[in-house]
């Protein structure tokens, strides 16, 4: 017997159901967007964090599907470099999200809801200190 939460794909053959749970798409989607180019993370919760720390992935975090009479729609906070383009990003980010659930699962998302909820600069190098400040052969006593 399958639970409510569960997707059961409607199949042609008469070999049996084939039913996904709900998390299996969220790591889906949440593999495909931190993928897409620009795109620097996935915004996660306190036990998202905790998980990634003790160093387990946690795929996917940042991303939130509903079941609705329309179908099935997800909402993805993200973070994204500075110097991107966001409407591109997050066109690229929709379209691969929904090509890799379609392809992987058989199940078409009604909506791909992007929320960028920083950007993130770029990292700056750290100055070799050795470089500023050269040791000098005498030493100050």
């Amino acid at each position: 017997m399958t639970d409510e939460k569960n997707l059961v794909i409607n199949t042609k053959d008469a070999l049996g159901e084939i039913v996904i749970a709900p998390e299996v798409i969220e790591v889906i989607i949440g593999i495909a967007a931190s993928k897409v180019d620009g795109v620097y993370g996935m915004r996660g919760t306190f036990a998202n964090n905790v998980t990634e720390f003790l160093g387990r992935a946690a795929h996917g975090k940042g991303v939130y599907l509903r079941a609705e009479e329309e179908g099935l729609k997800v909402d993805i906070y993200c973070y994204l470099n500075y110097g991107i383009s966001v409407p591109k990003v997050a066109l690229d980010m929709q379209d691969r999200v929904k090509q890799q659930v379609l392809f992987m699962t058989d199940i078409d998302l009604v909506e791909v809801n992007i929320h960028v909820v920083a950007v993130v600069p770029e990292k700056l190098p750290e100055p070799d200190f050795d470089e500023l400040f050269p040791e000098e052969e005498g030493t100050n006593e």
